[in-house]
């Protein structure tokens, strides 16, 4: 009789944008001062909520703030010990488990695979159950813990009443991160018992810098584009610089552009090319969404009423990638669906 196959329950790395370190082995924090001296101010002053939400579009500092915020507390406590803006010595013994991801008062919940080896769409019930075992031991500066979620808007609904649980009744000395892209998909009571951080995207001037820094051998034009199609996302700018990127993100823009009136004949030319190309259709389906999110944040930002049905669309959106891409399906039915529910949208909300 074969063995038993065990489980799998490591996590991939979703948030690692191409040719850039893991957030856990970050120091830099861009553009994000402002929610940087909030939490510091909290901290170091000893009154620090017990669960930070911290929001904003993918790729402009979450979860590096939040592996910032964490080492911090798992190097000093929750007191004003170390610098104010939370920087811990990369030779500090939490700071080095924390690269290595063996600390063992940090928790990092997201998606991983099943027992057959492939990605799981949601963040399921059993692995945020982990907070049980987790917080039956004590570590960290003073026994502190921390656990980041990665992100939240990807727990089903078993898994966001289990975190609500927790939050109704927090273990002392523990520090949650709650990451989300649209925090307004969240149950409301867990978005009340959470201190709401939100990061904004990076200034042309910041992404120019840091791009310059992180690509010096990329010629200025390049640069520029990026800059332009990234929405002040980092992430999204170093996921653009690689091989179709740019191209890919531009069929983006386009099918969100033409959703009143989609051309199927570019669709199924598309569906082709993505064929072709390593991670295309994973990568178009991050591009959408981020252009999506981007389009919906600035009408909203602009006054524009009746955005929930775009919001409601960008969801669906994003776990038909997220389904297509752990079941390995073919990219013409994935584009086709998207642009149907793309078009029904707009023709009952307008275009975004």
């Amino acid at each position: 009789m074969a063995p038993r196959k065990a489980r799998v329950t490591e996590t991939v790395e979703l948030d690692r944008a191409p040719g850039a370190p893991h957030p856990r082995e970050t120091t830099r924090l861009v553009g994000q001062d402002a929610a940087l001296a909030i939490v510091s101010r909290a901290i170091r002053g000893q009154r620090p909520p017990q669960a930070w939400l911290i929001c904003g579009p993918p790729g402009v500092g979450k979860a590096t703030l939040a592996y910032r915020v964490a080492r911090y507390l798992l190097a000093y406590g929750a007191k004003a010990d170390g610098p104010e803006d939370l920087a811990v010595p990369a030779n500090d013994p939490a700071a080095v488990q924390i690269v290595a991801g063996s600390h063992p008062g940090l928790l990092v919940l997201k998606r991983g695979y099943n027992d057959e080896g492939k990605l799981m769409t949601v963040l399921g019930v059993d692995v945020v159950r982990r907070l049980n075992s987790f917080f039956g031991m004590t570590s960290g500066a003073g026994g502190w813990r921390a656990v980041i979620v990665d992100t939240a808007d990807d727990m089903n609904d078993q898994a966001a009443n289990a975190l609500l649980k927790l939050l109704e009744e927090p273990p002392a000395k523990a520090m949650l991160f709650v990451l989300s892209n649209t925090p307004g998909r969240l149950l409301p009571t867990i978005r009340s018992r959470c201190q709401r951080l939100t990061l904004r995207p990076l200034s042309d001037a910041d992404m120019t810098a840091e791009l310059e820094r992180l690509m010096p051998d990329t010629s200025t034009d390049d640069r520029n584009a990026l800059v332009k199609l990234s929405g002040g996302s980092l992430g999204a700018a170093l996921r653009l610089s690689g091989g179709e990127g740019v191209a890919l993100a531009q069929e983006a823009a386009k099918l969100i552009d033409r959703a009143s009136a989609p051309d199927i004949t570019a669709i199924m030319q598309l569906s082709d090319k993505l064929a072709r190309i390593t991670d295309g259709l994973d990568m178009l389906g991050d591009f959408l969404v981020q252009n999506l999110t981007a389009r919906i944040r600035d009408r909203a930002l602009a006054g524009q009423p009746g955005l929930n049905k775009w919001v409601d669309a960008l969801e669906r959106l994003r776990r038909t990638f997220a389904r297509t891409d752990a079941l390995h399906l073919e990219p013409r039915q994935t584009l086709l669906s998207a642009a149907r529910d793309l078009n029904a949208t707009a023709r009952r909300a307008g275009t975004v």
